[in-house]
C-alpha cells in the first residue's frame, strides 16, 4: 500500500490524545460512603475488572477512528500493473464528429454519446490537470492545453462536420502538442472507428498512452447517392440529355422501394423507385431537357434515415448556346467546312487568316483547325501548345507545300509523331476505331457499304517516339490516317493527308466527315466539373478571366462569402478553396461582382461506408504497439473508476473513512449500552 499524500501520516500523532484522555480521565476515583464494608473488597475487584475491559475497548475504538481519518486524508492506494502517475497530467481527448456519428444508438446520435464520454473523462481528472479537446475540424484553438472548465466548454461546442481525418493523423496531431510538455501524457480517442479512416499501422509513437473508446450504433444501414454524371460529353438545350445516377447500398441488407428524384432549377422530377441489393451499386438514368443556355443547378435526392448527409447530390452545369470552331488558313475559307457548319444549330465556325490571328481569343473556341498552313510560326506554336495543355483541341491538316520541319517542331513539343516523308501512292482507309468517343455511337454497324476516305497524297508519320498515339482511322497497310494525341488536358488530332479534294476525298464522305468534325468540337476536354468534393486541400481550376491583378475571384452563397487563394497560370487560374467550404450546396463564382459560373459542392462519400471496427476487430490492429489500449464497454461504463485506478491505483481512502465512522459508532455503543 502506498500513499498519495504521505505527509498527512504525521497526524497519527493525534492518537496520543485519546490515550492521554484515557490515562487521566479513567483514573479519577469517586469517594463513596458505605455503612457496612464487610463485602466491599470482593465487589470492588469484580467491578474494577469489568470497567477496565470497557475502557480498553473504548480507547481502541477511538484510536482506530482517528487512525482511519488520518489514513483517509493521506489517500492510500494499491499500485496496479500500470505506472502510477505523479504530478500534473496532460490529457488529449478526441471526439469523432464525422457524419457517421449521426447514426443512432437507443435513438440517440453517437455524437451525443461521444460528448458524454468526453465530459466524464475530463471530470475524472483533477482541477490542476491540463486538457486538449480535438475533433475532425482541427481548429487552431484546439491546438493548446486548457483548463478543465474550458475543456468542457470546447466539448459542448463540437458539432457534426464534413471534414474527416485519418486516425494516424489524429494521433500525430495529439503527439505534436504533447511534445511541448513533460510528465504524464494521456490520449483518448472516442470514435466509431470506421474502417475507411482507421489505419493504425503507421502509429509508432510510444511516448504517449493512447486509449481507444469504440462506440457502435445499433443500425449500420446506409444508402447513398454515390455519383452523378451526364452520359454525353456536354448537355445541350432543347434536347433530352441522359443523366446517370449511381446509388450505393453500404450495408448487408437489401433495400427496397427507394425513391429517387431530380430537381432542376427548383423543379422536381421523379426518377423512379429502385431496389438495391445488399453491398451493391445500381445505376439509373433520367432524361433532362434544358430549355435555355447558361448555368443550371440540379439535385439528385433520396430519403434514408438516420444518416442523411449523403442523400443529396448537387451538380451545376453550363449549357452552351453554341459550339465554336476556329478555322485557320492561308488562302481563305474552305467551302466544304463552311457548308458543314452553315445553318446547323449550336455550331458556329469562324474563319481567320494566319496573319490576322488574335491569340487571346483562342480560349473562346472549342476546336481549332489548321488547314494548309505553309508553316507554324514560333508564336503560333507557343499559343497552340498552351491552348492544348489547358484543355483545348487542335486538328491539323498539313498542306502539300507545308514546311515540314515547323510542323515537326510543333508536334515534337506536344509529344506527337514526326512527319518523315511524302507518299504519293493511292491509299484507302480500312477501319474505324468505334471504341473512341468520336465514332463510338455514330454507326449501328460498320458494314462494307460504308464509304471510307481515300487519298492520293499523304504523309508518312513515325510514331515510335510517341506513346500517346491513338489511331482513329487506319489505312489498309496499318498506318494511321487520323491520330489522336493526349496533350496536357487537351487533345491534338493529326490527319496524314491534306484537306484539299485532289489529295483527299474526306470532304465527299459525309458519313465520316460530318461526325468527325462535330464530335471533335464537343469532346469534353475543356469540361466543367459537375461538382466538387469538400476537403481540406480542395483546389478548383477555371478560366482566367481577370483583366488585371486588381480583379479577384470570390465564392459566395446566401451564408458564406470568401476570397480563395488564386494562382494564375496562362489562361487558367487555380482557386485554393481548402477547407473554407463546410456545407454542401450551390455557390456562385464571382469576378468583379459579376457571376461567371456556378459551383456545386458535395460531402465526401467515404463516410457513407458504415463498416466499423468493434473491440474484437481492433485488438489485432493495435497489438504492435503496447501504448495503444482498447477500453471495452465494461471499462467505459465505469470510466471514472478506471481512470482513477490508472492514475492512482486502487483507491482505498473511502474504505478508511467508512472504517473511521464504524469505530466511532462502536465507541458510542460501548459508552451507551455496555454496562459492566
Amino acid at each position: 500500500m502506498q500513499f498519495l499524500y504521505p505527509s498527512f501520516l504525521w497526524a497519527l500523532m493525534a492518537l496520543a490524545i485519546p490515550i492521554i484522555i484515557h490515562l487521566f480521565y479513567f483514573r479519577r476515583f469517586k469517594r463513596v460512603l458505605f455503612t457496612n464494608v464487610k463485602y466491599l473488597k470482593e465487589l470492588k475487584e469484580e467491578t474494577s475488572n469489568r470497567n477496565r475491559l470497557k475502557n480498553l475497548l473504548v480507547l481502541l475504538s477511538r484510536c482506530l477512528a482517528v487512525a482511519g481519518l488520518v489514513f483517509a486524508f493521506a489517500q492510500p492506494y494499491l499500485p496496479t500493473g500500470d505506472r502510477i502517475k505523479s504530478g500534473i497530467n496532460h490529457i488529449s481527448v478526441f471526439v469523432d464528429n464525422s457524419f457517421s456519428m449521426t447514426a443512432a444508438r437507443q435513438d440517440i446520435p453517437l455524437l451525443d454519446f461521444a460528448k458524454d464520454k468526453a465530459r466524464l473523462i475530463i471530470n475524472s481528472y483533477s482541477e490542476e490537470d491540463k486538457f486538449q479537446v480535438l475533433s475532425h475540424d482541427f481548429e487552431g484553438k484546439h491546438q493548446r492545453f486548457v483548463s478543465k472548465e474550458d475543456a468542457l466548454a470546447f466539448v459542448d461546442e463540437i458539432q457534426i462536420t464534413p471534414t474527416v481525418q485519418m486516425v494516424d493523423k489524429i494521433v500525430k496531431r495529439q503527439h505534436q502538442l504533447m511534445e511541448t510538455v513533460s510528465g504524464n501524457k494521456i490520449s483518448y480517442i472516442i470514435s466509431d472507428f470506421q474502417k475507411s479512416i482507421s489505419d493504425f499501422s503507421t502509429i509508432t509513437d510510444t511516448t504517449m498512452e493512447v486509449n481507444l473508446l469504440p462506440l457502435q450504433s445499433v443500425n449500420q444501414k446506409n444508402i447513398s447517392v454515390d455519383s452523378v454524371w451526364f452520359d454525353g460529353p456536354i448537355p445541350f438545350f432543347n434536347q433530352n440529355n441522359k443523366l446517370v445516377v449511381r446509388v450505393r447500398n453500404n450495408s448487408g441488407e437489401d433495400s427496397e422501394q427507394v425513391k429517387l428524384s431530380f430537381k432542376k432549377d427548383g423543379q422536381d422530377k421523379p426518377i423512379g423507385i429502385v431496389d438495391i441489393p445488399a453491398n451493391s451499386v445500381i445505376t439509373d438514368t433520367v432524361s433532362v431537357n434544358v430549355d435555355k443556355a447558361g448555368w443550371h443547378e440540379g439535385i439528385v435526392s433520396m430519403t434514408d434515415y438516420p444518416i442523411q448527409f449523403d442523400d443529396e447530390y448537387y451538380i451545376a452545369f453550363p449549357v452552351p448556346d453554341t459550339i465554336k470552331a476556329l478555322f485557320i488558313n492561308e488562302s481563305g475559307s474552305n467551302r466544304f467546312m463552311d457548308a458543314l457548319f452553315d445553318g446547323v444549330p449550336y455550331f458556329s465556325l469562324a474563319n481567320q487568316n494566319v496573319n490576322q490571328l488574335q491569340y487571346q481569343q483562342f480560349v473562346n473556341f472549342d476546336l481549332i483547325i489548321l488547314n494548309d498552313l505553309k508553316n507554324i510560326s514560333s508564336g503560333l506554336n507557343n499559343e497552340l501548345s498552351q491552348y492544348l495543355k489547358s484543355g483545348g483541341k487542335v486538328l491539323i491538316f498539313p498542306g502539300k507545300t507545308s514546311d515540314i520541319p515547323s510542323y515537326n517542331n510543333f508536334m515534337a513539343i506536344n509529344g506527337a509523331g514526326t512527319i518523315i516523308g511524302t507518299n504519293k501512292s493511292v491509299k484507302e482507309v480500312a477501319s474505324i476505331n468505334t471504341e473512341e468517343f468520336i465514332f463510338s455511337d455514330v454507326y449501328i454497324n460498320t458494314s462494307k457499304n460504308l464509304k471510307l476516305p481515300k487519298t492520293t497524297l499523304s504523309f508518312d508519320i513515325n510514331n515510335s517516339a510517341s506513346g500517346l498515339q491513338e489511331k482513329l482511322l487506319v489505312y489498309r497497310d496499318g498506318t494511321s490516317y487520323l491520330s489522336k494525341y493526349k496533350v496536357g488536358d487537351g487533345q491534338l488530332f493529326v490527319c496524314a493527308a491534306p484537306l484539299d479534294k485532289e489529295s483527299n476525298d474526306l470532304v465527299y464522305n459525309a458519313e465520316v466527315f460530318v461526325p468527325l468534325i462535330y464530335k471533335m468540337a464537343i469532346t469534353t476536354t475543356k469540361h466543367k466539373n459537375l461538382s466538387y468534393t469538400i476537403s481540406n486541400n480542395l483546389a478548383i481550376e477555371t478560366d482566367n478571366l481577370r483583366q488585371s491583378g486588381d480583379y479577384v475571384y470570390k465564392i459566395k452563397n446566401e451564408k458564406l462569402e470568401f476570397i480563395p487563394g488564386q494562382i494564375p497560370s496562362g489562361n487558367k487560374i487555380t482557386l485554393e478553396v481548402d477547407d473554407q467550404v463546410k456545407s454542401a450546396g450551390f455557390y456562385d463564382l464571382m469576378l468583379n461582382d459579376q457571376v461567371t459560373g456556378k459551383l456545386a459542392f458535395n460531402y465526401n462519400r467515404r463516410e457513407s461506408d458504415m463498416s466499423l471496427y468493434d473491440e474484437s476487430a481492433l485488438a489485432p490492429l493495435v497489438s504492435h504497439n503496447t501504448k495503444l489500449k482498447i477500453m471495452n464497454e465494461a471499462l467505459q461504463a465505469n470510466i471514472s473508476t478506471s481512470i482513477a485506478e490508472k492514475d492512482r491505483g486502487v483507491v482505498l481512502w473511502k474504505w478508511f473513512l467508512i472504517a473511521a465512522l464504524v469505530f466511532l459508532a462502536i465507541e458510542a455503543l460501548l459508552l451507551r449500552y455496555y454496562k459492566p
